[in-house]
């Protein structure tokens, strides 16, 4: 029976775990042998058969300290697995380890820290107050809808007069920066529709109200990563020349474009908006839903504590960036061509990035305990039936519904999705209201 290791551990911040390994000098002299053995069997000296050389000879010209990192390099991994295994220790990344003392005759002592997966302390679901945000579907809303479905069918007409919000204007736009016009933005004869989410919010304040043959000016502030390096980051002047109005006249919802609308469901305006006004509920309820889920996670993480190990940080910018890599390569995109358009190097970018793969970590890592505590874990037939309903509603995935189901790689990623959503419903379920729900 070998001697066995003298192993004291010590919690260190950042879940890592401190361990001085004593191991018996019979240990260390049984190495320093081993070593010896397999060096002289493949030593090579003058006057001597390979192989047989004398140890002493063999050790004398190796010397000690060559001698030494051998042992070392014999004899670390082996204690080291033995001195995790006796400690029940599960290290997430390469220990780091000192050897402290190491000698012929006498015991030698390594130090390592070892990074492992971090203690969650849960906060407590049942006493979280969280807000359940209710949307009410006003009448405002459900015409909206209704504009928004009769859009596409507009007839778009001239007018006499000036420009309207959701009016089509004919402009010509010119850029100047540093008292110099920008060629490459500026537009003749540019139709641009007068509605949120379409032109810059400072346009949308400058052009109604403007006539034909009317010129407007408005400073904007152009962002860092502006595609027109002469803007980028810089204060511009747009300059607005309207040049025509047109209207969008929307067609009368009647029965008969209630009926087209709702591919013939509906035979007259009141059951078609009806039927929209539900829908418009149907949406509220699923984005109060979610709000709670996503309120419910914040204030669980915000209750939690978790001391995330830099090696697990490491590991997650470091997929972060393949996946980066990928998606750009897809798009004939290099990673270093797109990092040096963000103005970053490598070190800055993950400089930047390591908050908020330490925020991404502390929710998988809360979530999942929070799954351990509730028994949350799909059984397999579970999984298949939500692998069907997933494919059921996309073609692509409806044709590979086998390799979904038998590929590891697949299924683990579906059986993933299902746990967490079953982590948000029960979270959501479990989690205390607050008396000021939002409505």
């Amino acid at each position: 029976m070998p001697p066995s290791l003298s192993v004291t551990t010590e919690q260190l911040p950042k879940s890592q775990v401190g361990m001085t390994i004593d191991v018996p000098a019979e240990t260390v002299d049984a190495t320093y042998e081993r070593v010896l053995n397999r060096l002289a069997s493949r030593s090579k000296l003058e006057g001597f058969r390979p192989g047989r050389a004398p140890r002493a000879l063999v050790e004398a010209r190796l010397g000690p300290a060559v001698l030494r990192e051998e042992v070392v390099e014999t004899m670390v991994p082996e204690v080291l697995r033995q001195a995790l295994e006796e400690k029940s220790i599960n290290p997430i990344d390469n220990p780091d380890v000192e050897v402290v003392e190491l000698e012929r005759g006498r015991p030698a002592r390594l130090k390592a820290t070892v990074s492992v997966m971090p203690e969650v302390t849960l906060g407590e679901a049942a006493s979280l107050k969280v807000a359940t945000p209710s949307v009410e579907v006003t009448d405002e809303m459900l015409e909206r809808r209704l504009q928004a479905v009769r859009e596409p069918m507009a007839e778009i007409t001239p007018v006499d007069r000036e420009a309207r919000s959701g009016d089509v204007a004919v402009i010509d736009v010119e850029v100047e920066a540093d008292g110099q016009v920008v060629p490459s933005e500026s537009r003749q004869a540019m139709e641009a529709e007068l509605k949120e989410g379409v032109l810059l919010p400072e346009l949308l304040e400058t052009i109604p109200g403007a006539k034909v043959g009317e010129t407007r000016s408005v400073t904007v502030k152009f962002p860092d990563d502006y595609g027109e390096p002469r803007l980028a980051g810089k204060d511009g002047t747009i300059k607005i020349t309207v040049q025509g109005v047109k209207e969008k006249v929307l067609p009368d919802l009647d029965d008969a474009l209630a009926k087209q609308l709702s591919d013939g469901k509906h035979e007259t305006v009141e059951a078609y908006r009806g039927a929209t006004r539900e829908q418009l509920e149907e949406s509220a309820k699923e984005l109060a839903q979610l709000a709670r889920e996503q309120a419910a996670v914040k204030a669980l993480v915000d209750a939690s504590e978790v001391d995330i190990p830099d090696a697990l940080v490491e590991r997650e910018l470091a997929s972060h960036l393949d996946s980066l890599d990928r998606s750009l390569h897809r798009q004939g995109l290099r990673l270093d061509r797109y990092l040096e358009y963000l103005g970053k190097t490598p070190d800055q970018w993950i400089a930047d990035e390591r908050p908020e793969a330490e925020a991404r970590l502390k929710v998988d890592l809360v979530l999942d305990e929070f799954a351990k505590r509730e028994h949350i874990e799909p059984t397999e037939e579970e999984i298949d039936r939500f692998i069907d309903e997933q494919a059921a509603k996309d073609e692509e995935l409806k044709g590979r519904l086998d390799e979904l189901k038998r590929g590891p790689n697949s299924r683990r990623f579906f059986v993933s999705r299902l746990r967490r959503l079953r982590v948000l419903e029960r979270l959501s379920e479990v989690a205390g209201h607050d008396v000021g729900a939002q409505t």
